[in-house]
């Protein structure tokens, strides 16, 4: 029987006991929802801007392009030597020379370092859209990883030591250089709150100061005016009752001055604004 009390007393919430109550719901209009994922062989990520073209299927394959035995050959045995009648790595290969050639320093330049971006370029184009029609090759995408990581590191070098061309390698394939982050964190609702807090809190701040500018405009024009009489007034009790004088004309002039300006400014946007409203 006393252990059943004790497991009683145990279970049932007493009076005192603190229950917290804040914290769990909030009254600003912040919505998060979890950014989606986006695997890194994805041109997303990679930084690749173009996918790989389709080339067209009448297009004679690399080895076969000057030859003249095709020129006067049959259609059926021209159509033989295509690319849309051999295996895909013909169309691969077609598209690596093409990459090559768009930053080949020479016709025969193919272990520079702009030659070997263009042609890993031109493979992990191809390998994406590999993985595009079959998402689930595991050993693929490992392969895919490790090209883009590759390329990153040639990136990462050509732009440490000569930054023109590494300009000019990003601007003819097309790629847009994303290193890596300085340091890695997870995103957590908890954290990304916060900084949604943070923001919506900036943005009361503008707009509440925006609105006190404002309001302080609206106010300067009445302001000046009064303080333009204070000073004359002042300015002519100071010379009647024979006392040092301590507002001097300058001072009076550059506010009158002021007081016209601002005065003109205002009629002149009455004036912007009426004739819009009219037309």
């Amino acid at each position: 029987m006393n252990a059943l009390a004790k497991l009683k007393t145990l279970t049932t919430p007493s009076i005192n006991q603190i229950v917290r109550t804040y914290a769990l719901k909030s009254d600003l209009k912040i919505k998060w929802v979890r950014p989606e994922k986006v695997p890194c062989y994805k041109p997303q990520k990679s930084g690749d801007l173009q996918s790989l073209p389709k080339f067209a299927g009448s297009e004679l394959m690399k080895d076969y392009r000057e030859s003249k035995e095709l020129e006067t050959a049959n259609e059926h045995v021209r159509n033989l030597f295509t690319l849309e009648h051999n295996r895909r790595r013909q169309m691969v290969e077609n598209f690596k020379e093409d990459m090559v050639r768009r930053v080949y320093r020479h016709d025969l330049d193919y272990g520079s370092m702009e030659a070997k971006l263009g042609l890993m370029t031109a493979r992990i184009r191809s390998l994406q859209d590999y993985m595009e029609q079959f998402p689930r090759q595991s050993v693929v995408k490992v392969q895919l990883k490790e090209l883009i990581d590759k390329r990153k590191r040639f990136l990462r070098y050509l732009r440490r030591w000569d930054y023109r061309r590494f300009e000019y390698v990003l601007e003819k394939l097309d790629l847009v250089y994303k290193p890596y982050p300085t340091h890695f964190h997870w995103i957590t609702r908890k954290d990304s709150l916060r900084k949604l807090t943070n923001i919506h809190c900036d943005q009361i701040k503008e707009t509440r100061l925006e609105e006190y500018r404002k309001q302080l405009e609206s106010q300067q024009l009445d302001f000046l005016e009064k303080k333009l009489q204070t000073l004359e007034f002042i300015r002519k009790e100071q010379t009647e009752c024979q006392v040092p004088v301590t507002v001097t004309k300058e001072e009076i002039q550059a506010v009158r001055k002021q007081y016209d300006q601002l005065k003109q400014k205002r009629t002149a946007m009455a004036e912007s604004l009426k004739a819009a409203e009219e037309s």
